[in-house]
């Protein structure tokens, strides 16, 4: 560890009180994807008053950045404002039931962190590019229903802000993107580097629209929607022994409908679905599945059967860590004892996250971390040890950034050059553009 790098890890032990504080402050006020008002407000006021930067707000609505440095390549460290619908969460907002069991808010403490050290001019000055430090909307993703009213509203045209962002073109003279999250699969060690992959999804849309009748005097003039449904996911059922193990399918539901006397048969049912998979053609040939088989049911019935189809997120280009990565993680493992391994490429992550959608623009340095127990997403969610979940994250974010950018930004430049994109810039909003008259089964974008 040279002097610089002792530098960033001094400086962020010795504000380790105030990075709990503000970390502490976000997991007690979560809020909704597109409405992170006081969140962004509290990254903005950090990066302005504490870092001397001067933040650009309002990116996606809520989207806070700023950076150190003017030069290319720009390395960018990425934060997730939003929170998720939890409100069995102890710290749930009683308001609005929502929670940070997903530990968005331990990115932030490493995005802050991370941007306390590198502003600091002695370490500043031996950067060769730029640190950005961008706190973006709506990870989780916006479902069909929510997602028409932003649409309509004018508040927002893409269902996660990663893909409105690159859709806004505010990643363009982004060269490397920095991620982390709280671990989302099994690790003991207390760091995660690189990108496991992850599954990509649709959502799904489906309305059925039967006939209402009493359900005793004459039930045979009415169409009931419900059965419908019924018949169709018994369909699917039966479908998923055509599903491959390799290909890791997960169907998700929610069944709607409206209130109704129990005497009278369900003429109106809505299904909000999401379909997952760990490739783009897996993904669209189980979605044509399940279309026929809401179809087929509709029609056995005589139903009437609407089907839109809304983006999710690309499933995510898997990666070994970079060597600046596992430098930086070894520097900590040397003063700190922490622990750390690479990737597996044996696991697959079945999950879905918009980080997808970035990876196949740009190099993603991606690392998990520890110190929380119980479940993502769920109401055991806890902070542990906050020395892990929100200091040593933020120093393997600021040293990896350190790594990858001194002497002339050599290491950076070797991951930006090695990079092949699987898509351009006008590729991805092609892709994105589909959604917008309803989306139809194509072959891959990539």
């Amino acid at each position: 560890m040279n002097t610089i790098e002792a530098r960033i890890c001094r400086i962020l032990d010795d504000h380790a009180s105030e990075l709990a504080a503000f970390a502490n402050d976000i997991y007690a006020h979560a809020e909704l994807g597109y409405t992170e008002h006081r969140t962004a407000q509290r990254v903005a006021d950090w990066l302005e008053h504490l870092c001397g930067l001067h933040p650009e707000t309002g990116l996606a609505v809520t989207g806070v950045r700023a950076q150190v440095g003017t030069a290319r390549p720009a390395v960018c460290l990425i934060g997730e404002l939003d929170g998720i619908r939890c409100p069995e969460h102890p710290l749930a907002v009683p308001e609005t039931g929502m929670s940070h069991a997903c530990g968005h808010h331990m990115q932030l403490a490493a995005l802050a962190g991370a941007a306390l050290a590198l502003s600091d001019p002695e370490i500043a000055a031996e950067l060769g590019g730029s640190a950005v430090f961008f706190a973006v909307p709506c990870e989780e993703h916006v479902p069909m229903n929510r997602m028409a009213q932003l649409q309509q509203d004018g508040v927002a045209d893409y269902c996660g802000g990663k893909p409105q962002l690159l859709m806004d073109r505010a990643f363009d003279g982004i060269d490397v993107a920095v991620t982390t999250h709280a671990h989302m699969v099994h690790c003991d060690s207390d760091f995660l580097l690189g990108s496991n992959s992850t599954s990509g999804f649709l959502s799904k849309l489906i309305r059925i629209k039967g006939r209402a009748s009493h359900t005793a005097i004459s039930p045979e003039k009415g169409i009931n929607a419900l059965d419908v449904v019924t018949l169709a996911r018994s369909a699917i059922g039966m479908l998923r022994s055509t599903f491959r193990d390799e290909d890791c399918i997960r169907i998700g539901e929610v069944v709607r409908m409206r209130s109704t006397a129990v005497n009278v048969v369900p003429d109106e049912v809505i299904v909000d679905l999401q379909v997952r998979a760990k490739t783009w053609d897996a993904l669209l040939e189980t979605d044509k599945k399940i279309d026929r088989a809401y179809r087929g049911a509709a029609y056995a019935f005589g139903a009437d059967v609407e089907i839109t189809d809304g983006m999710g997120y690309l499933p995510t280009v898997p990666c070994l860590p970079c060597e600046a990565l596992t430098q930086a993680a070894s520097l900590l493992a040397d003063a700190d004892g922490n622990t750390f391994e690479s990737v597996s490429p044996l696991v697959h992550n079945a999950a879905s996250t918009d980080v997808g959608d970035l990876s196949h623009r740009m190099p993603v340095v991606n690392f998990t971390f520890s110190g929380f127990s119980g479940t993502l997403h769920g109401a055991d969610f806890r902070i542990t040890n906050e020395k892990a979940a929100y200091v040593q994250p933020a120093k393997l974010a600021a040293l990896t950034i350190y790594r990858l950018l001194r002497d002339n930004a050599a290491q950076a430049r070797a991951l930006t050059d090695r990079f092949q994109p699987t898509m351009t810039a006008e590729q991805y909003r092609a892709y994105a553009a589909r959604f917008d008259s309803g989306f139809v089964g194509e072959p891959s974008p990539f």
